[in-house]
């Protein structure tokens, strides 16, 4: 695990635009991308808002045939890649190819194919219209398969499912192929839809989600004191993960570089977190470990940052025990705040945040922070942008069955 990791290739379909540049400039100028719900009739819920993909055409974008074989989870997954890997300009040649991998994270799949198609057999009652594409297209791997084939990479591809984790698992086993030198490039992230009747209505069953339908862009509010859930969105975000001396022969521009990550279990419920931020800040203490870094050595942390009641004080709380009195001095935002909680997406959408506001120098702010809960006492880079030099940053997520998992990234020229 001694060969350097390095990013060169950026893709996002996003609530806030659907390109990386189009993201970017939306969340460093405090935007938000939740609205009121057009995908369904969502009247009869108690939400009636989340962050959707807007302005986007499949048939356009991927080709009526190729599209209307993958469900649409898949779809943002496909365009994001394709963008990401135009930016990093990985080579035609084959023989390059061979060693390029794809892993791409879901929390949920196809569930929009599960429920048209169990509502046509119930309605029909009868299977004989099945589509033949209906497993190729609800399975949690059919996003890396379909970048695979795309674009002829022949190396590791798979998928990766942990929850709202699962993004920072799919990036963290990437890197972890490079490192060890089972591949040249990864093309990872993650991608998620889920704005639908039947998943949203679980998530407002479990009382998980914001009711604060009348101001949909107030709603996601981390760590402030009325906040009352996360705000539910869908999209897609792809990195490209290169070993860094094969990026430097052929002069690709290296945005970032990886330098670790760091897993852990809360063990304590399936949906509920550690109030105490136990699992939280052991997946910090090894990411650091895993990176080589002191605390003192961090300037940005991307928070998990739900706007969740317990979520939020506990991710402080273990920020505080991880950084002790350096916590003070560390910039921590949120930017579900305007994105909302792209679930197995998640992790990819910061992680391409992060890795631009390290390349950037400026650090996305956490809008609708009004007023801070007395629990969550850390900066948190309230509702403006700020300019600051970035040496090292984590990238936090962590999900439902209390899977944790925390990347670790750092300007080029840290390690030079």
């Amino acid at each position: 695990m001694n060969r350097r990791v390095v990013i060169t290739g950026l893709g996002a379909v996003t609530p806030l635009g659907n390109d990386r540049e189009t993201f970017w400039n939306a969340a460093i100028t405090g935007q938000s991308g939740i609205g009121p719900i057009t995908l369904f009739d969502s009247s009869h819920m108690v939400t009636q808002i989340a962050g959707e993909i807007k302005n986007f055409d499949p048939d356009a974008l991927i080709g009526r045939r190729e599209s209307r074989r993958m469900d649409r989870y898949a779809w943002f997954a496909v365009v994001a890649a394709r963008e990401a890997i135009a930016d990093a300009q990985l080579p035609e040649d084959p023989a390059f190819r061979d060693e390029v991998g794809v892993i791409v994270a879901t929390g949920i799949g196809g569930i929009s194919t599960i429920r048209e198609t169990v509502e046509m057999v119930v309605t029909q009652r009868s299977t004989a219209k099945i589509s033949p594409f209906f497993v190729p297209k609800l399975m949690g791997n059919a996003a890396s398969a379909q970048i695979s084939m795309a674009h002829r990479f022949r190396g590791p591809m798979y998928a990766v499912s942990s929850a709202c984790a699962s993004s920072n698992d799919g990036i963290a086993d990437a890197y972890a192929q490079i490192a060890s030198g089972q591949a040249r490039a990864m093309i990872t992230g993650g991608c998620e839809s889920t704005v639908g009747d039947v998943a949203m209505g679980g998530f407002c069953n479990m009382r998980a989600l914001s009711t604060r339908n009348h101001e949909p862009t107030r709603a996601s509010r981390p760590f402030d004191v009325d906040r009352d859930g996360f705000v539910l969105s869908e999209g897609g975000a792809i990195l490209v993960l290169e070993e860094r001396e094969s990026a430097l022969a052929r002069g690709a521009h290296i945005y970032a570089e990886m330098l670790g990550y760091g897993r852990s279990a809360d063990a304590y419920d399936l949906v509920a977190v550690d109030p105490t931020g136990g699992g939280v800040e052991l997946a910090m203490r090894r990411a650091l470990r895993s990176a080589g870094v002191r605390p003192d050595e961090v300037d940005y942390v991307n928070a998990h940052g739900t706007s969740t009641p317990i979520g939020d004080p506990a991710e402080s709380r273990g920020i505080e025990h991880v950084f002790g009195e350096h916590a003070t001095r560390l910039a921590v935002s949120s930017t579900k705040s305007m994105h909302g909680h792209a679930l197995g997406a998640a992790g990819a959408l910061e992680g391409v945040l992060t890795t631009l506001a390290i390349e950037r120098g400026v650090i996305p702010p956490t809008i609708n922070l009004d007023t801070p809960d007395p629990e969550c006492r850390l900066d948190y880079v309230p509702h403006v942008a700020r300019e600051a030099r970035i040496r090292v940053a984590l990238s936090n997520s962590f999900g439902f069955g209390g899977h944790n998992n925390v990347v670790v990234f750092a300007h080029p020229d840290f390690r030079a």
